[in-house]
C-alpha cells in the first residue's frame, strides 16, 4: 500500500476548552481526491486548518509525508503543502500576472492547468469576478505542483460551470499524483471526481465510503447534513 500523504489518528480539536471535532481518523494518498462532507459547522474547515498547522490539536496525531507534522502553516508549505482556504487570497492592487509571479510556481505551469487566466494577465486581480478570482487562487497554488492540497470551500457563492472547471482542475493535478483533501459545499460535484469520502456530522465522522458509494447513498448524506447542529461558527 502506498504511504499516505497525510494521516491523522484520533484527532481532536476545540476553541477556548470547547471541543469541535472528536476523535477524527483520516488519511490521504498520492493520486487520491478525498472529499470531506458536512454541514456548516461540522468541523470541516477546522479539520483542514489544524492539518495546515493554523490550529493547535487537543489530542490525538498528524503525520505528513511519513513524519509528524510540525510547525505552522509556512513551514509544511516549503515541505509540499498547498492550502487554499474560503477567502479569496488574491492581491487585489496587483495583476493576474503580478499574483501569480508572487506564487511558488511558474506562471506558464499555472496558466496549463488554467488557461481562461491567459487573456486576463494584465487585469487587476481586484477587477476580476469572483470566479476568476477563485481559479487565480487555485491555479497560484497548484503552480507550484504541491504534494498534497487542502482546499475549503473553492467554489463559494459561484455559478455551477465555474465550480465544475475548477474540480477537474483539481481531479488533473490528482491524476498527475498529487493528493487533496477537498471541503466542498457541492456534494454532487466533488463526489463525481472524489476517489472516497467522509461526512462529518457535529465534530464526528459518520460515514465513509468510496465517492462512488456516498453517491449511492446520497439520502443519507443529505440526512446527515439536515441532522447537523455544529458548534463551529462558520467554520
Amino acid at each position: 500500500m502506498t504511504e499516505p500523504l497525510v494521516r491523522v489518528s484520533g484527532l481532536s480539536v476545540g476553541y477556548g476548552g470547547v471541543p469541535v471535532l472528536r476523535d477524527i481518523d483520516l488519511h490521504v494518498a498520492p493520486g487520491e481526491v478525498v472529499a470531506l462532507l458536512g454541514s456548516n459547522g461540522a468541523g470541516k474547515t477546522t479539520t483542514l486548518l489544524s492539518l495546515a498547522g493554523e490550529l493547535p490539536i487537543s489530542a490525538g496525531s498528524v503525520e505528513l509525508f511519513g513524519a509528524p507534522a510540525t510547525g505552522r502553516l509556512h513551514h509544511r508549505v516549503r515541505r509540499g503543502l498547498a492550502f487554499v482556504p474560503e477567502q479569496r487570497a488574491v492581491f487585489r492592487q496587483l495583476t493576474v500576472d503580478e499574483n501569480l509571479r508572487l506564487g511558488r510556481g511558474t506562471r506558464e505551469a499555472a496558466l496549463e492547468l488554467v488557461p481562461e487566466l491567459a487573456d486576463k494577465l494584465g487585469r487587476r486581480g481586484g477587477l476580476l469576478s469572483g470566479g476568476e478570482q477563485q481559479m487565480l487562487v487555485l491555479a497560484r497554488a497548484l503552480a507550484a505542483a504541491p504534494k498534497l492540497l487542502l482546499s475549503d470551500e473553492l467554489s463559494l457563492g459561484l455559478a455551477p460551470i465555474v465550480v465544475r472547471r475548477m474540480l477537474r482542475a483539481i481531479r488533473e493535478v490528482a491524476d498527475r499524483g498529487c493528493g487533496v483533501l477537498l471541503v466542498e459545499q457541492h456534494a454532487v460535484d466533488a463526489l463525481r471526481i472524489a476517489d472516497r469520502g467522509y461526512v462529518l456530522r457535529r465534530g464526528r465522522i459518520v460515514m465513509t465510503g468510496t465517492g462512488a458509494e456516498l453517491l449511492a447513498r446520497l439520502d443519507e448524506v443529505s440526512e446527515s447534513y439536515l441532522s447537523s447542529s455544529g458548534s463551529e461558527e462558520s467554520l
